[in-house]
């Protein structure tokens, strides 16, 4: 995994991870990337130092990418906390349809399938098609404590 510092056209500051640097381009191209404090998706890469995490034995160290910190800054925690509780709540009233959600949300949107809460996985390629076909669909960051 990959953290970026973004930005938005309105000046907006804020951090994502991704699976990895093509994984950005993608959902960037697909404007699936939205600022949590606008909703614009005119995103982009804000400058930011690579860091690097220390482990105590021999060769222990590792990117960031790798074993991620959490954020230090109050507004990154509240984010981070809000993100948590979204995730929690996602978890305890909605279906995990895992790798099946386009499929599922399709099914739903359609009234082939029982209407209700649901969340998974989809690709950035997925998520777009079901925005084009006016399904709404939410990507949701994996968050640092999550990468084990």
């Amino acid at each position: 995994m990959i953290r970026f510092a973004l930005s938005c056209d309105e000046g907006h500051s804020f951090e994502a991870w991704f699976s990895s640097g093509a994984s950005y381009d993608e959902q960037i191209e697909a404007e699936v990337i939205r600022c949590p404090a606008c909703g614009s998706a005119a995103v982009r890469k804000a400058p930011m130092a690579p860091a690097v995490v220390r482990g105590r034995g021999k060769n222990q160290d590792q990117t960031a990418a790798e074993a991620p910190e959490l954020p230090a800054n109050p507004e990154q925690k509240q984010s981070f906390a809000i993100l948590r509780g979204l995730r929690e709540h996602l978890k305890a009233n909605a279906d995990d349809v895992g790798e099946k959600f386009p499929d599922e949300a399709r099914k739903i949107h359609y009234g082939e399938a029982e209407a209700r809460d649901i969340y998974g996985e989809a690709t950035s390629d997925e998520a777009t098609s079901l925005n084009k076909e006016g399904i709404p669909v939410l990507p949701l960051p994996k968050l640092p404590e999550e990468h084990d």
